[in-house]
């Protein structure tokens, strides 16, 4: 297991240390800043720390020294001529039924960096980072310098290449109430995987869109998102337009990757190219934000189950944990250490992690939680932290 669990909170970073049998949080880092993503980098260890400074805009902050130091390093800003379609107007022959309208275009800027991807061996440099309003930024120099991927900005989805000239095609991404706090409600990608087997193999996950699939380097993109239901549309199994919380896979197995969903649990077994539902609403499996999956074995994953959809809080005012070893067609709900009596926690997309047996996620209310037996039983690291962000092993 590792010797750090890093915590991106909405006043700072936090760093637990191992600590004998123990753990123990340093001084909160970038105190007072919101962190919206805090990882490390498994090939060379730097931490990375996405800040929301509400005066300054989003930053990107580095340290190389285990989170002793940090620099700040160039932020990720869209090029001249980024725009994207804001809004359809209605025209004189606009229909109601099918309100397409004519296209308003906004130009692009950061509004938040949601989240930091790290590239293979083979690409030491290499990093990614996802954004609202839905791109995806590149790294070739360990974060000194940022190129957007134009090919999926241009996607025929949002509209084809508005650098070029009007859209070409109907914009199908829909916004994230995750952006509502910056005044927009605008797309946002989330969630970014590298194939361990190739470097030039990545999915992406947007909300509101759905999964995305490049296999040579992100020079093309493909929806994969057949078999994924929307409760919420008209044709709840539409190409485009679904809501993704957020994405995993297996690290060993890596055709297993989980979702979830706005709509529920959704697992696939042939690397994305089918979804198939697994949630189970009798036992309160169904809506929630996080997901993670064993490194090893494709069919174990756990969830931190919630209310949906106004309440956004724990289910009946207790805690738990739910797992399943066998791709979501059974789950056991572990309780055991995690309140169960006006609990109101709700743990956001990237507040959940594993790392070998153990598990730790941390909840919006400032409660952070341990497990070190596969989520069996849990023990509690801290109370009075701020709103916890994000969650992941250093």
């Amino acid at each position: 297991m590792s010797g750090m669990i890093l915590l991106g909170t909405r006043k700072g970073t936090v760093i637990f240390d191992r600590i004998n049998a123990g753990w123990r949080p340093r001084p909160i880092l970038h105190a007072g800043i919101p962190v919206c993503y805090v990882a490390r980098d498994p090939r060379n260890d730097t931490l990375w720390a996405s800040l929301d400074h509400g005066h300054w805009g989003p930053k990107l902050s580095r340290s190389r020294d285990g989170g002793g130091t940090w620099e700040e390093v160039a932020s990720v800003k869209y090029p001249k001529g980024a725009r994207y379609i804001l809004k359809y107007l209605p025209t004189p022959d606009f229909d109601p039924e099918a309100p397409t309208g004519q296209p308003e275009y906004a130009d692009a800027s950061v509004y938040k960096i949601w989240n930091i991807g790290f590239g293979s061996d083979s690409q030491p440099g290499r990093l990614y980072a996802g954004t609202i309003p839905g791109g995806l930024f590149a790294s070739d120099d360990d974060g000194d310098t940022w190129e957007l991927n134009r090919p999926l900005w241009n996607h025929d989805t949002r509209g084809g290449d508005l650098f070029a000239g009007d859209a070409t095609s109907e914009n199908q991404w829909g916004g994230t109430p995750a952006s509502i706090d910056y005044g927009v409600f605008e797309p946002g990608i989330h969630s970014i995987i590298v194939d361990p087997r190739d470097p030039d193999h990545l999915y992406v996950a947007v909300s509101s869109a759905g999964v995305l699939e490049t296999t040579d380097g992100g020079r093309t993109w493909t929806g994969r998102n057949r078999g994924m239901l929307m409760d919420y549309l008209p044709d709840p199994a539409a190409e485009w337009g679904h809501d993704p919380h957020f994405v995993t896979h297996c690290p060993r197995q890596p055709d297993h990757l989980w979702q979830q969903n706005h709509c529920g649990v959704f697992y696939s077994d042939d690397g994305a190219r089918n979804w198939r539902k697994v949630s189970r609403p009798d036992m309160g499996v169904h809506f929630g934000f996080p997901i993670a999956a064993d490194a090893n074995d494709g069919r174990t994953a756990w969830v931190v189950p919630a209310q949906a959809d106004s309440e956004r809080m724990a289910i009946e005012g207790g805690l738990f944990v739910a797992r399943t070893t066998d791709g979501g067609q059974s789950w056991q709900s572990f309780r055991q250490g995690l309140p169960q009596e006006n609990a109101y926690d709700v743990v956001l997309r990237h507040g959940l992690d594993i790392s070998g047996d153990s598990l730790c996620f941390g909840s919006t209310t400032g409660n952070v939680y341990l497990s070190e037996d596969r989520g069996e039983t849990w023990q509690c690291l801290g109370n009075n932290l701020p709103p916890v962000y994000s969650v992941r092993f250093g």
